[in-house]
């Protein structure tokens, strides 16, 4: 391929950087020859210590994505700066910081050697507040949507909160005015507290307070309420009490929370989930005491009621004796009276009683006197009958009855043989009858087959 340079560099047109830059520059100041406001969102926001000038970046995401979509290199210079920045933070009482969304007024310039920026001459706060009531509608419309906006609220509160667990800083002067308040307390009521340490203001607010909120509910059966509570401070330390983790955090957290977070007229996020809202510690720890008050005003009143039932019970148990008392002689004597005529009409009946009465138990005594001597003569007459019976065998089991009836007894040595077995040869034996008796040798004892097959 063949150029020709010659040609070629006669129709192109060419600048130097700084040429380049000029025109450029040119062309902004043609196109933009005054100032105009933007909207974007601060990002990177960083003070000079020794100019006083502000130095920060202005960018804008995808409302969808959160993908940076556009940014700009901006900067306040220290005449305006001082100016700016408390009037902006006096409306909105919130830190000029990285992260607001902000409506400012810049002037459009590009510098040969620093390029394109924007400087800053004003800032509408009524931008940046719109946006943040905006961002808490969502955050409360989210809670509401979630269902969990009122849980703390509808949590019952203890009849005696008197174990208190206390998120703040240890070093805040509104933690220490909070415990001298209950500590010195007129009624002299006794309350445990335990502190959470936790930051109570800037960028990790958020995560502090809520890893106090676990640490509290590992412990939970230890306590009746949470408090939270800070000393005062700066109106835009609240920003991070408009936090949707934390708000979530304490909407659903199992005991009543009370905040006191130091300012009267401005309520955040937390606030509104809280189950109790006090604008300071010190209001916080009256609320405490107040409620111990209104258990102890009960319980005087349960105490005045009792104590007038039981003088209203005594005093008419009292008329009622004293009644009593008054009635008693005549009821006396009337029982008296009664009582004697009851005994003279029973003197007149006991004769006639008793007559009758032994009429009743002679009458029965015959009846057991007839019945026991027909019981005795049966039984005397079974009596009888079985003597009979009995003298009966023993005359037939006896030898010399065996004897009439022609047995015969063989005795050796005087007892009688009763098995040929008990016979030896050259045995004396005697052999009884009922006449008379005979003795003899024993010359062979003959045994049975059974006998011989026993004894083999």
């Amino acid at each position: 391929m063949n150029l020709d340079l010659n040609s070629a560099g006669q129709d192109r047109q060419e600048f130097s950087l700084l040429e380049l830059n000029n025109r450029i520059k040119n062309v902004l100041l043609d196109a933009f020859p005054e100032t105009c406001w933007i909207r974007a969102e601060m990002s990177d926001v960083r003070t000079n210590a020794a100019s006083g000038h502000c130095y920060l970046e202005f960018i804008e995401k995808n409302p969808v994505t959160g993908q940076l979509v556009a940014r700009a290199r901006g900067s306040i210079w220290a005449k305006t700066f001082r100016l700016l920045k408390p009037y902006f933070e006096m409306e909105t009482g919130q830190q000029f910081a990285s992260g607001l969304k902000v409506l400012v007024k810049v002037a459009v310039e590009f510098h040969e050697l620093y390029g394109y920026s924007l400087t800053v001459l004003d800032i509408d706060p009524a931008y940046t507040l719109g946006d943040m009531v905006r961002r808490r509608m969502e955050i409360i419309r989210q809670l509401q949507e979630e269902g969990v906006f009122t849980l703390n609220k509808e949590l019952p509160f203890p009849t005696l909160p008197k174990r208190v667990a206390v998120i703040t800083s240890p070093t805040a002067a509104g933690y220490e005015d909070f415990l001298n308040q209950l500590a010195n307390n007129t009624a002299g009521y006794l309350f445990y507290t335990k502190l959470f340490p936790a930051l109570m203001q800037g960028e990790r607010t958020e995560e502090s307070v809520i890893a106090a909120l676990e640490r509290i509910y590992q412990h939970l059966d230890c306590f009746d309420v949470v408090v939270i509570i800070r000393g005062g401070g700066a109106t835009s330390d609240l920003n991070s009490f408009d936090s949707y983790l934390l708000a979530a955090n304490c909407a659903q957290f199992p005991l009543p929370i009370i905040t006191g977070i130091g300012h009267e007229r401005d309520d955040t996020i937390l606030d509104l989930v809280a189950h109790t809202r006090m604008k300071t510690p010190t209001a916080v720890a009256e609320f405490l005491i107040a409620r111990m008050d209104k258990v102890a005003g009960e319980l005087d009143s349960l105490q005045q009621s009792v104590s007038l039932l039981a003088t209203e019970i005594l005093s008419a148990q009292k008329n009622q004796l004293h009644t009593l008392a008054n009635r008693l002689p005549a009821l006396a004597l009337n029982r008296i009276e009664r009582n004697r005529s009851l005994l003279q009409r029973l003197g007149g009946q006991l004769p006639l009683m008793v007559s009758s009465l032994l009429k009743q138990q002679r009458a029965t005594v015959d009846t057991w006197q007839l019945h026991l001597k027909n019981r005795t003569e049966t039984w005397l007459a079974e009596q009888n009958r079985f003597i009979q019976l009995t003298e009966q065998f023993a005359q037939m089991a006896s030898p010399e009855y065996l004897l009439k009836r022609g047995y015969s007894l063989t005795l050796k040595e005087g007892k009688i043989v009763k098995q040929a077995t008990d016979l030896q040869s050259g045995d004396e034996i005697v052999t009884r009858f009922s006449d008379g008796e005979i003795r003899a040798s024993v010359t062979q004892v003959q045994l049975s087959a059974e006998e011989i097959k026993d004894k083999s």
